[in-house]
């Protein structure tokens, strides 16, 4: 991957972004994850394969698996969640609660920051 896309940034402009722009990235990385894994692992259609995907990205989920791997997290990462969580966003969800929105968010910063910062082994483990 690391041929395909260029992460040329440092750690301390990295560590300058907004929490919000670490979840920005981490969205994506996380939705590439799941699809990867489901169609490695199954033989669904498009469709089916978008309708499982939705249940591991949607914030319940992502929220839920943020409080599963708290306690695994180090101190850095729990900065990351902590500053991910408490980021100001103005963004209403619209099919989960405040709270679920908010952890989410603070795991999809956790899953961007590790992937921007090249913490690759870490990331994966997370993941896993």
């Amino acid at each position: 991957m690391e041929e395909l896309i260029e992460l040329n940034r440092p750690e301390e402009e990295i560590n300058s972004l907004s929490p919000l722009t670490w979840a920005y990235i981490g969205d994506c990385v996380y939705d590439l994850y799941i699809r990867t894994q489901l169609v490695n692992t199954t033989n669904l259609k498009p469709h089916k394969l978008h309708i499982e995907t939705i249940k591991y990205v949607k914030a319940k989920s992502q929220a839920d698996l943020l409080i599963k791997i708290q306690e695994k997290l180090n101190d850095e990462e729990k900065e990351i969640v902590r500053r991910g969580r408490n980021v100001k966003n103005h963004h209403l969800p619209k099919n989960s609660n405040v709270q679920e929105y908010m952890y989410a968010t603070a795991f999809e910063a956790l899953i961007g920051y590790l992937y921007l910062t090249k913490k690759f082994k870490r990331l994966k483990e997370i993941l896993d």
